[in-house]
């Protein structure tokens, strides 16, 4: 009852950037305050109702884009490449599945990153680590590292930008399935893989002339023209977060307006710290990574304090175990959660527990990894008997060289630097992410 959206200032708080300038910042905040929401909340209670579906089995869940969205590389192509590519993977999922595909991007606010270590230290010079550009800068300097107050700001304006985009994209006829060859991407066309999606395209052609024969077509159908992509992003910088939460008109419940959808990171999930207070009071549906080091009675405690009316659709629990520990360590929270009747969306991020380093100095992923850990989750739900409901990815529509392997996009540690452009971590490829998408679609179709 105590709750407001800057309770969670009272509270001991992780992974936050020490501001030297304290005026400017709380001059920041206050013009944050007075700038319109990005996102509605009837727009949120939407995504809940959606991922109530998903947790029920009856849809299906895609989280994609960027590890961190940079202000450099932003421009409309790179936009609309992964708005394409979340197109074409929840296409080739749908068309397995027989069921709808929540899509839900990593966009329009995915700027800040949690870091292991508060300081970097390059050739004995050591300053503060690069936290995402919503704080600082990734050139290792020491008035490039230091947080600037103004970049929240830009992040705003930014993530503004996208959203629009997005919003024109959805509904001004791009996602028109009659027009689903064009969402093939142009380094995809010639190879293997996007030869498979032409395919499932002829496919879905046919299926959409018989639908238009039975007197179905986009004049009195808009679901076929128009779709929905979601925002979402790590609800890290809680200033910025507190900044765009806003007090609903119709339902007078608070909404975090920066993004349908947000989540808490496996660093910041202390159930007495500031990230769990603040997430306690929104209203939006809400994600939590659960990693290795999550305790079965921890993860009920969490569940409890989140959604303490065991609500659908409230509470994405976003599994991130690695290739070699998600056999050991997930069953038994899935087992725990699933006695005590708890109401959860469970889906797979296998992204975050794979990172290794190479002898060069790249961060990367190995696809056969990524792969083999969606593999055993799914696997593990269905010696459950539960609910595998969707994917988590840090994925780009754009060409680049983070990921290693796969059959569409074979690419070897020594490839890595030709095109590596991400401003964290490695992210996977059209082709990769593509790849995956038809993977796990033939094991959507053993369970339909």
């Amino acid at each position: 009852m105590s709750w407001t959206p800057s309770s969670w200032r009272d509270f001991p708080i992780k992974q936050q950037p020490h501001y030297d300038d304290k005026d400017l910042l709380k001059k920041v905040e206050d013009e944050l305050t007075s700038y319109p929401p990005l996102i509605f909340a009837g727009e949120a209670r939407n995504l809940q109702k959606d991922l109530a579906k998903v947790g029920r089995g009856e849809a299906f869940l895609l989280q994609g884009g960027d590890c961190a969205e940079s202000f450099s590389s932003f421009n409309g192509k790179s936009i609309q490449n992964l708005f394409k590519l979340i197109l074409q993977m929840s296409a080739v999922l749908t068309f397995s599945a027989s069921k709808p595909v929540v899509k839900v991007g990593r966009i329009a606010g995915q700027f800040a990153k949690p870091r292991s270590s508060d300081f970097e230290m390059i050739d004995g010079v050591e300053l503060p680590s690069y936290r995402g550009d919503i704080i600082n800068d990734i050139d290792f300097t020491p008035e490039a590292r230091t947080p600037n107050p103004k970049k929240l700001l830009r992040a705003y304006n930014q993530s503004a930008a996208t959203l629009n985009l997005i919003r024109a994209f959805a509904r001004g006829g791009l996602a028109d399935l009659n027009e689903v060859h064009r969402w093939n991407l142009e380094f995809i066309k010639d190879n293997p893989l996007g030869k498979k999606y032409e395919q499932l395209s002829d496919k879905i052609d046919s299926a959409m002339r018989f639908m238009k024969a039975c007197g179905v077509d986009s004049s009195n159908t808009p679901q076929l023209t128009q779709t929905v992509l979601y925002t979402s992003h790590e609800a890290l910088l809680l200033n910025y977060e507190e900044a765009l939460t806003r007090r609903d008109s119709i339902t007078g419940d608070w909404y975090d307006c920066s993004a349908h959808m947000l989540w808490i990171g496996d660093r910041t999930r202390d159930l007495n710290e500031a990230h769990i207070e603040f997430f306690k009071g929104i209203k939006n549906p809400i994600g939590c990574k659960v990693g290795p080091s999550m305790g079965e009675d921890e993860l009920i405690k969490l569940i409890e304090a989140l959604n303490p009316n065991n609500i659908e659709g409230r509470l994405n629990l976003i599994v991130r175990m690695g290739v070699n520990k998600v056999q050991e360590y997930f069953p038994k929270l899935l087992k725990k959660v699933k006695a005590e009747g708890k109401n959860v969306v469970w889906s797979c991020d296998p992204m975050h527990g794979n990172v290794e380093k190479t002898s060069s100095g790249y961060k990367t992923r190995d696809f056969k990894n990524i792969l083999s850990e969606v593999e055993q989750f799914f696997s593990i739900h269905q010696s459950e008997g539960t609910i595998a409901g969707g994917i988590h990815l840090e994925m780009t529509g754009d060409n680049v060289t983070e990921c290693t392997g796969s059959q569409s996009s074979p690419i070897t540690q020594d490839d890595l630097g030709s095109r590596y452009h991400t401003q964290c971590d490695p992210r996977l490829n059209a082709d990769q992410a593509l790849e995956l998408a038809f993977m796990v679609s033939e094991t959507l179709k053993k369970f339909r």
